[in-house]
């Protein structure tokens, strides 16, 4: 074995990557426009008072919920916590990096699952890709990251989109391989062209569906919260990295629990949207 010669493959990989880095323009314009998204979504999430944004998402969450009082509670109490233990912009900051990734995450996805749907070559060509983003360790996005955009939100946003993409796109390829094939042939005798059978027909029916993939890939970007503040970005992570780091048990406890009721209630909001939508 010692007589086989050593695969220079870290070498090539520095050379695909400093060739790919010769085009800067093109990802400091993704970089302008990742950051603005990001400052948009915080300068909406931090415009109202506390207490406003604690009302306006309960409200929010009692027309979902309109028979259980459970979840309201819940979610008052909860925000009422993060802001009383003083995790009130980091909330707001962590919120931010999760709708921004989870919104790039779906406009890339939701189209991506679709089009997999529709081309058994597409399928064959995303499956081992998507198979690999899904199966690889969540620290080794950042790497690619911050070569290509630094440190920051936007390295941030760019290692949770890489991560949280694939329920999307897996899920919205289930959703419309799913729908009935009578529905289809019904669509098709009537005269239906592809955009009308896709948005009448294919992508109401997949909804239910899609919607487990948008709540999958909203869980998994905020899962790379803290692991996103080894590279910069501010939110809730940071101060679980800073905790670790100073082995301050008490408040990378807080911290933990303040990200524990964000997700609890992104993953029931979601949840509750879409069983609102089928009631209706």
């Amino acid at each position: 074995m010692d007589s086989i010669p050593r695969l220079p493959l870290a070498e090539w990989i520095d050379s695909f990557v400093d060739w790919l880095k010769s085009g800067a323009a093109f990802f400091e314009a993704i970089r302008t426009g990742i950051g603005a998204l990001v400052d948009f979504f915080e300068m909406i999430l931090a415009f109202p008072p506390a207490w406003l944004f604690i009302l306006l998402v309960v409200a929010l969450t009692v027309f979902l919920n309109r028979k259980k009082w459970g979840l309201p509670v819940f979610v008052l109490l909860g925000l009422l916590l993060i802001y009383n233990l003083g995790y009130w912009n980091g909330a707001v900051q962590t919120l931010s990096l999760v709708l921004t990734s989870a919104f790039i995450a779906l406009i890339i996805g939701i189209p991506l699952g679709i089009w997999m749907s529709k081309s058994k070559i597409v399928e064959s060509i995303l499956k081992p890709v998507l198979d690999l983003m899904q199966t690889m360790p969540a620290f080794v996005y950042l790497i690619p990251a911050v070569a290509f955009f630094g440190i920051g939100m936007v390295p941030g946003v760019v290692a949770s989109v890489i991560f949280a993409m694939p329920p999307t796109v897996r899920l919205t390829n289930l959703g419309i391989k799913q729908v009935s094939t009578e529905l289809i042939e019904a669509a098709d005798a009537f005269g239906s062209t592809p955009a009308q059978k896709l948005f009448k027909v294919e992508l109401p029916m997949a909804k239910g569906t899609i919607m487990a993939g948008v709540n999958q890939s909203i869980m998994l970007a905020l899962s790379m919260v803290v692991i996103a503040a080894m590279i910069g970005a501010r939110g809730l992570g940071q101060e679980v990295y800073y905790a670790v780091g100073q082995n301050n048990v008490g408040k990378g406890f807080e911290t933990g629990i303040a990200i524990v009721i964000i997700a609890i209630i992104l993953d029931r909001l979601t949840q509750s949207f879409n069983a609102n939508k089928k009631e209706v």
